[in-house]
């Protein structure tokens, strides 16, 4: 059976904001009703109107007129069963008469009924002059001239039984500024699609106003937030409406309208409520609003889920992003390279100001990582005020070494004003493997390990030597796929680069070679980056060239860092993540590549815990860290059977 874009966590909604006809409900629901053809005919399983949408939101005193709002309970019948003939849930804002009192709700229909309304809890000053405030309701429910009885309130929540991650909330307007918001106390209730019905005019910078506010109350609520505003059609007699929509989640912008259309104008975006629900169990913050929220309980309203959704790959609204550690945008990505390049500096300036010591100790291989470290090195030397004398690198040449990495660690030493030493490392690694009775010619794991012990011994002594600490080079993809040494490269006194993936450093060291402005430095820095990356353990070609290529064994680090993202840094699981691979690097990799190098990942992610468990310090730079002192904490024993059988 073909899962549906619910099933992994996508929920298809609409923002409309349509041509209003006002004080014409009839009219209003013709034009209400082909939105929602529309956006039934997307497969959309919610759709949201403006604020007080059936009448108009600047009908003024005709708010107190009895054939207003008989003709507005025939509108929400007439909407309530085209939910069932369309298969979609509606939200439409409407005046409701309760108790000699009317109310400025939402009201949600589905499944041919209506479901319940929601009214505004924060009046402005005018229309306390029509409407009363949800603080005053004196009552659970209100019965329409029908008989039907309609749960009303602040208090409701509404979920499909089948698929209970869909739940939504809603909220009115001026709602989404108060100190102490419904929407709040919504998210703190479980629920992760909040939807604003508003009707607010547009005055000079009040678009990036509201854009801002949606953003920033979805990174705080940890939920996607939809906000439809009302548009043309509304009075213009003393104001403007321009018919905002946003689209929001956790704080990004998902999608936003053009303003001041003379049509009705529909908002798609696709929020995804397993990521919201993966922020929020991580988030302990969210978990102590939730307690709070717990005191005061919702009552739960069922709504119905458009059968629609079943054509998953229609369904997946936009391309996933390939390079979710890199911003393709060019100034936010050197603004990213920036940012994590100062806290690398920051983390190693404080260690060194901490230990008092003068001296740090690196390898240097003419490879990425340990190209980042020095320079992360270098600019910490310079902030303190240090003597660069102190910053002591090796190249340490082995079997496996090839002639341009040679040539371009010690370029790169040297252009960079320090000392460069070198310490051949093949007698001591020869001796060692005849000493363990290693057969000659047999490049196994012994052979390869043997180096980078040897390499991160001779280290670790000229640093006690020299009374300094060594700077380890990994980083954060060789972390997740336990590619390094355990007890060789993977050991360190401080890893500058350990939360820094692998897919980011390639862009931290062009920028630096594009800040630095010396031409010479930028040319090494940029063969560095074109030199495919290697463990140099095995022997290199006849020619001296590299012949042991990192991506051919383990994958390309552009899909690990890619799973990294998603597993654990959204909490994911391998099937979405496959999918959403699959649509990022739609004509790079076919599927059967992508599900191969996530088996690797996810079975070395598994396999390798005990190296992350023994990690050393480093500063996280990202969201997503490794450190077994609190980003990451697992048993080094955990089973990987269950993700792997799918």
């Amino acid at each position: 059976m073909m899962k549906s874009s619910i099933d992994f966590g996508w929920v298809k909604i609409a923002a409309v904001s349509p041509k209003v006809y006002l004080a014409d409900v009839p009219a209003n629901v013709r034009e209400i009703g082909e939105a929602m053809n529309r956006a039934a005919a997307q497969n959309a399983a919610v759709v949201a109107f403006p604020e007080l949408s059936l009448t108009g939101a600047s009908c003024g005193d005709l708010f107190y007129q009895s054939l207003l709002a008989s003709e507005v309970e025939k509108g929400l019948k007439a909407l309530a069963k085209l939910t069932s003939s369309l298969d979609i849930t509606a939200i439409v804002g409407a005046p409701i008469g309760i108790r000699g009192r009317v109310y400025n709700c939402a009201v949600v229909l589905s499944g041919g009924t209506i479901c319940g309304a929601v009214p505004k809890t924060y009046l402005t000053c005018s229309e306390q002059r029509w409407f009363t405030p949800a603080s005053a309701l004196d009552a659970t429910e209100f019965t329409l001239a029908c008989g039907m009885a309609v749960p009303v309130g602040t208090d409701l929540i509404f979920e499909n039984r089948f698929f209970g991650k869909c739940a939504f909330g809603v909220e009115i307007g001026a709602d989404l500024y108060a100190t102490e918001a419904p929407s709040g106390r919504l998210a703190a209730a479980g629920v992760p699609l909040i939807f604003n019905l508003s009707a607010a005019p547009s005055v000079v910078g009040k678009r990036a106003f509201r854009r801002d506010a949606v953003k920033m109350q979805s990174a705080r609520c940890c939920a996607a937030y939809v906000y439809a505003g009302a548009g043309t059609g509304e009075s213009t007699t003393d104001l403007v409406f321009g018919g905002e929509c946003f689209v929001a989640q956790n704080g990004v912008l998902l999608a936003e309208s053009k303003p001041f259309s003379t049509e009705t104008e529909l908002l798609w975006a696709q929020p995804d409520v397993d990521y919201i629900a993966s922020r929020r169990r991580m988030n302990t913050e969210f978990s102590a609003s939730v307690c709070r929220a717990a005191q005061k309980p919702f009552r739960r309203i069922h709504f119905a889920l458009a059968s629609t959704h079943t054509d998953l790959p229609a369904a997946v609204f936009g391309k996933a992003d390939a390079s979710p550690f890199v911003p393709a945008e060019k100034e936010r990505r050197a603004e990213t390279c920036r940012e994590a390049f100062e806290i690398q500096v920051a983390g190693l300036v404080r260690r060194l100001s901490h230990t008092q010591a003068k001296t740090v100790v690196l390898g240097i291989s003419g490879g990425l990582d340990s190209t980042l470290a020095i320079l992360v090195v270098k600019e910490a030397f310079a902030r303190l005020g240090l003597d660069p004398a102190g910053i002591r690198g090796y190249s340490l040449p082995g079997p496996g070494t090839s002639v341009r990495t040679r040539k371009n660690a010690l370029d790169l030493m040297t252009r960079l004003g320090i000392e460069a030493g070198e310490i051949s490392i093949v007698p001591a690694v020869e001796q060692h493997l005849r000493d363990i009775g290693q057969a000659e010619n047999c490049f196994d794991a012994a052979y390869e390990n043997a180096q980078a012990r040897e390499r991160t011994q001779i280290l670790m002594d000229l640093a006690n030597r020299f009374g300094g600490f060594v700077v380890g080079t990994g980083d954060l993809s060789e972390a997740a796929l336990g590619w390094c040494t355990f007890n060789g490269d993977q050991m360190s006194m401080y890893h500058v680069n350990i939360g820094v993936p692998k897919t980011l450093i390639r862009h931290i060291i062009a920028w630096v070679a594009e800040e630095k402005g010396d031409a010479a430095i930028a040319q090494t820095l940029q063969d560095i980056i074109d030199t495919p990356i290697s463990p140099e353990l095995k022997p290199p070609s006849e020619s001296g060239e590299i012949a042991q290529k990192t991506e051919d064994l383990v994958g390309p680090y552009e899909l690990h860092d890619f799973f990294i993202h998603h597993f654990c840094g959204n909490g994911f699981a391998p099937e979405k993540i496959r999918l959403l691979a699959e649509n990022a690097f739609a004509g790079a990799y076919d599927e059967a590549t992508i599900e191969k190098w996530l088996n690797v990942f996810l079975r070395r992610f598994f396999s390798q815990q005990f190296k992350r468990s023994a990690c050393p310090d480093g500063p996280k730079v990202l969201e997503v860290g490794l450190s077994p002192r609190g980003d990451w904490v697992m048993p080094s024993d955990a089973r990987f059977a269950m993700w792997l059988e799918r």
